[in-house]
């Protein structure tokens, strides 16, 4: 199993594809990409299963309850905030839909509207979709891609009372569309991600603005692996600065390879967690993260936080972090546990996702049974080290 951090700079198991255009489904079990642009709405439909189930004054909440949903079952994994990370497992395993046409079929069917009644509502909040568009994602025709389309997935997640990103992780890869790369913080993530990458599903609209009033100038990622030889855990300090005056916040996105790892704690020391979701479809891990003021232009802050991983099937091979932007220093340390040592270790650069490896070194394991990598003046690519097992 390779696993890497993707955030504003990192990435942790991302595949690139691409954009626009509704088109027929792919089978079930393909990843999806959630979202929300209403960021004052992130609270009402943040809250726990806990919270949902206790409020039977709440539309739904009959349906939620009648059926108990073990946490360890549907993969909700609960922040230090209280917030619980929400996924379409949570729904599935209430409901037993696990696809998009069924669980939107099934919420229509609990809420009692019909298309007519959803298309209506989704134009008063400025978002027309015709009924017979409706009808066909609900049949399984077509689905949701282009980024009006999208917008109206969050809001039909509102309309119908489904958990934040609960249609969204449902959605497959968008088919290869030709499309000119688009400038800004966008276009930079796009040279090294690739289109219709994880990142890209898992922030849906945020990333055409993907922090786009910060830029990363140091970093430093701690990573562990276990006895087991799996990764149990890493941490990320992240020095950022402000391009524009009143950048207050930044996205972070962190992606598995093995979908049995998954967050089962996240600590911010330096920061406050305003959102931590976990998307089971996409194997990843979406934190927003406040800095607690507005940032003057070129002014720095930290970014701090931690992740506990629970075990994952096969042993981890490697640690990637994508870099957008230069960096004026990279730190990438990976301690492994006595009982798992490597018999070999080496450092390597992509120029993008899916790029062959260069620069490949060899480096050696230190007293503290681990090994690092300091790069200055780190350019934009995938910036990774990879080790290996005796027999």
């Amino acid at each position: 199993m390779s696993r890497r951090a993707d955030s504003d700079e990192t990435r942790a198991t991302a595949r690139p594809g691409r954009e626009d255009g509704d088109r027929p489904p792919d089978p079930p079990g393909r990843g999806g990409r959630p979202d929300r642009d209403d960021r004052d709405s992130r609270d009402d439909r943040g809250r726990t299963a806990a919270d949902a189930d206790a409020r039977p004054d709440q539309p739904g909440a009959d349906a939620a309850s009648a059926e108990p949903v073990r946490t360890e079952e549907a993969h909700i994994t609960a922040a230090r905030t209280g917030r619980a990370l929400t996924t379409s497992a949570l729904h599935a395993a209430a409901t037993g839909a696990d696809t998009f046409p069924a669980v939107l079929r099934e919420a229509l069917g609990r809420r009692g509207l019909s298309l007519e009644r959803v298309s209506e509502r989704l134009k008063a909040r400025g978002i027309t979709i015709s009924q017979a568009t409706l009808s066909s994602w609900q049949r399984g025709r077509s689905q949701p891609e282009r980024a009006r389309s999208l917008r109206a997935v969050d809001v039909l997640e509102e309309i119908l009372d489904l958990p934040a990103g609960t249609l969204r992780s449902l959605l497959g890869p968008r088919r290869p569309r030709g499309r000119t790369t688009p400038p800004g913080a966008e276009g930079a993530a796009l040279q090294i991600l690739g289109e219709d990458s994880v990142v890209e599903k898992a922030l849906g609209a945020r990333f055409r603005h993907f922090n786009q009033e910060t830029s990363s100038l140091m970093v430093h990622d701690i990573v562990r692996i276990g006895e087991s030889g799996t990764m149990s855990g890493f941490s990320t300090t992240n020095v950022l600065r402000a391009g524009r005056a009143g950048a207050d916040r930044a996205l972070f996105v962190l992606s598995f390879d093995d979908e049995a790892a998954e967050p089962v704690d996240i600590r911010v020391t330096c920061g406050r967690l305003a959102e931590a979701t976990y998307l089971k479809g996409l194997k990843s891990l979406v934190l927003e993260i406040h800095f607690g003021r507005k940032l003057a232009k070129l002014d720095t802050t930290v970014v701090s936080y931690a992740v506990e991983v629970s075990p994952s099937l096969t042993p981890a091979t490697h640690y990637e972090r994508w870099s957008r932007t230069n960096l004026h220093e990279y730190l990438q340390q990976v301690y492994f546990h006595p009982g798992a040592l490597p018999v070999d270790c080496h450092r390597y650069v992509r120029e993008k996702v899916g790029a062959p490896p260069r620069a490949q070194r060899r480096i050696p394991l230190g007293a503290a049974h681990d090994v690092h990598v300091l790069t200055s003046r780190c350019k934009p690519g995938v910036h990774g080290v990879a080790w290996e097992y005796g027999p």
